[in-house]
């Protein structure tokens, strides 16, 4: 089939390898114009740029796809199907028409629970059990399209944002090449629509998220420092300085008269008092230094039992 793959950051790379691997002729790549990255700031093309260009994919990158002459452009292609992955602008409703067979995401959570910008973290950060990736209708609403398929990942204690990431996205590759499959031989891709009553909403990550409140359970907290792995990374302050923890586990099975925030061990890493159990960190990083484990910190810090996290 020909199809428009919309897409920018890491998570959409295995469906348009995936796709491409498939036999599918990809007519055109929209991604996301070039940024400013790294300490030169120079303009750097999205991950989905690079993989189109190592496969000589025609590349689009409009700012808008609001102008005439960008949807004209885009009606050009003659796409059977247009297929979006965390793309990140706006697709109008003349756009999502013009495809002959339609238009599909992938959408990294089990529709119709966490609708929109940052499912992933707010699944982790609300402590459920298992999320994972639904095929479905682009539709002018925010993520509300009836729904083609579903892939379930259970939630361990050891999974960050980093690697559910990693997971939905290779399963969001395989469900959507399924999905492309059925609909060359069938013409039409059976669908649910979405349960209105059970929509949950996975807002933006704020900043100030960030900062852990030691009175909080271990539980909560590990929840946090997980959920913000990779980005933007839970913190706390230490000897006045502000304090990246990259990974933490829950104790939870322990009876503790610590005040919140103290170091009360460094079996196993460095053991901090919460308002609810332990939470015993891993991995962290100081300003202007790299990430450690528990055990380097400890060291080069000259730590001591009865310090403080704040």
């Amino acid at each position: 089939m020909k199809i428009i793959f919309a897409g920018t950051p890491e998570f959409a790379v295995p469906a348009l390898a995936a796709l491409i691997d498939a036999g599918h002729e990809i007519v055109m790549v929209l991604t996301q114009p070039d940024r400013p990255a790294g300490r030169g700031m120079q303009l750097k093309a999205s991950p989905v740029k690079q993989l189109a260009l190592s496969h000589n994919l025609a590349i689009f990158q409009p700012t808008s796809l609001k102008p005439i002459e960008v949807q004209a452009q885009i009606a050009a292609t003659q796409a059977d199907v247009m297929i979006v992955a965390a793309y990140g602008l706006i697709i109008p409703t003349s756009v999502l028409q013009m495809p002959k067979l339609g238009c599909y995401n992938i959408h990294a959570s089990l529709l119709p629970r966490w609708r929109g910008a940052a499912p992933i973290h707010r699944a982790l950060l609300a402590g459920d059990t298992e999320t994972g990736v639904t095929i479905m209708e682009v539709v002018p609403a925010l993520d509300a399209g009836a729904m083609i398929s579903k892939g379930i990942v259970p939630i361990t204690d050891n999974d960050t944002t980093q690697s559910l990431h990693d997971k939905l996205a290779t399963i969001g590759a395989e469900l959507m090449v399924k999905a492309m499959q059925n609909l060359a031989v069938n013409g039409v891709l059976t669908s649910t629509i979405q349960d209105e009553s059970l929509v949950t909403y996975a807002h933006k990550l704020e900043k100030a998220e960030s900062a852990i409140d030691w009175h909080k359970s271990a539980i909560e907290i590990s929840r946090q420092v997980r959920g913000f792995n990779p980005f933007p990374v839970a913190t706390a302050q230490f000897r006045n300085e502000t304090c990246r923890i990259w990974f933490a586990k829950a104790i939870v099975n322990n009876i503790n008269k610590n005040s919140a925030g103290e170091i009360v061990s460094l079996e196993g890493g460095i053991n901090v008092s919460c308002g609810d159990g332990t939470l015993q960190i891993s991995e962290l990083q100081m300003p202007g230094g790299k990430r450690q484990t528990a055990q380097q910190f400890a060291q080069g810090q000259h730590l001591k039992i009865g310090e403080f996290f704040s």
